[in-house]
């Protein structure tokens, strides 16, 4: 086999659409990488929760994809497909049989291939397998060559490898330069703070704190909020709420506002080391980004020089009122050079394609 150019079968949400699925710009970021070294990728998807019908963009010339129905039988068949690459993937998360698609991707071990499990929200996922013992993953998790995190740090490592996996290793996300960049700014996204991120439970008392609380007392700003979800929940009058905010106004929408927000769940919080897609984003646009504070932030950014760091909606509502344009400025410019050094996708997917080339050697010796 040449492991140089590898098959890869990779079981995730959604690569074509963003639509209440955050993880599709670093699937693409990472596969698009990974086609360029020339790799084959082929991305299975379900057709669930009207992704499809809300796609960002065409099947991508990086990857083949393939979009299935909501059946076992359809499933069964691409796991048929899927069995004849170099390395198979299945992501957390998929939204359609993943418990099924967990075990049946054990089930697909030979001795020349890696079977990966790439978990996009590794705190929830170690929560769930903690709180529940009798989580079917929890016997899966020793099976799998390797797991693969969105992040979460030395954590996380030690939280998946205490439970069994032979190799843990986090694959941050990052900048994908051909998608996210600077544009001149759009008169409807102008404002003080943005925020974008979909409502989900353990987002929203976090979101009251960071983004809603200062918008109450900050009531000559303009603030805006983008993201499937809110649009039922009470909010200031300065607040615009703009809906599901599409891939290709991304760029703007970082671009346009003096600030942008980044707030984590609490389950990304509480392990740290895991920086939102959404920060390398408005990074990439040169965006002047106020987050909250999490464990390893320092690892990514300059507190004060490259990125603002809060505590709480009293320091968000201080650094508003007291932040410049020019300052924000020099901050956002200070983050797209970081960015650019030291955290696009092309970087991740080398440490990737160095990870699948030691284990599958390894493998091949065994």
């Amino acid at each position: 086999m040449n492991k140089e150019n590898l098959k890869i079968a990779f079981f995730g949400s959604s690569i074509v659409s963003a639509y209440w699925n955050g993880a599709a710009t670093y699937y693409r970021g990472i596969v698009k990488a990974l086609n360029k070294m020339g790799h084959e990728v082929t991305f299975y998807e379900p057709d669930i929760l009207e992704r499809q019908e809300h796609r960002d963009i065409e099947d991508p010339e990086y990857c083949r994809v393939i979009v299935y129905e909501k059946d076992k039988v359809s499933l069964r068949g691409l796991l048929r497909d899927a069995s004849e690459a170099d390395v198979i993937i299945k992501a957390s998360g998929v939204g359609a049989f993943d418990e099924f698609l967990e075990y049946e991707v054990t089930q697909l071990k030979k001795e020349n291939n890696l079977i990966v499990f790439w978990d996009v929200d590794a705190p929830a996922t170690l929560d769930r397998v903690e709180t529940n013992p009798q989580d079917p993953f929890k016997e899966l998790i020793p099976k799998y060559d390797l797991i693969l995190t969105y992040g979460g740090g030395q954590p996380v490592i030690d939280a998946y490898e205490s439970k069994g996996a032979k190799k843990c290793i986090p694959i941050y996300n990052a900048l994908d330069t051909e998608t996210h960049f600077p544009v001149e700014p759009e008169t409807k996204f102008e404002g003080a703070l943005a925020f974008l991120g979909n409502r989900l439970p353990d987002r929203e008392q976090r979101v009251e704190e960071f983004f809603l609380k200062p918008a109450t007392k900050l009531k000559n700003q303009k603030f805006l909020l983008g993201g499937s979800g809110w649009g039922d929940k009470i909010m200031p009058d300065n607040v615009e709420y703009l809906g599901h905010v599409y891939t290709k106004d991304h760029n703007a929408f970082n671009c346009t506002p003096m600030a942008m927000l980044n707030i984590s769940r609490d389950s990304m919080a509480k392990y740290g080391f895991s920086p939102a897609t959404r920060v390398f984003e408005a990074a990439g646009a040169a965006a002047c980004i106020i987050t909250d504070y999490w464990l390893g932030i320092e690892e990514f950014f300059e507190p004060g020089k490259e990125i603002i760091v809060v505590k709480n909606g009293e320091e968000v509502e201080k650094v508003i009122s007291e932040l410049t344009p020019e300052k924000a400025n020099t901050i956002g410019k200070a983050a797209y050079e970081k960015v650019l050094s030291r955290h696009t996708y092309e970087h991740r997917a080398e440490l990737l394609q160095s990870v699948i080339s030691r284990k599958l050697s390894g493998e091949t010796k065994n």
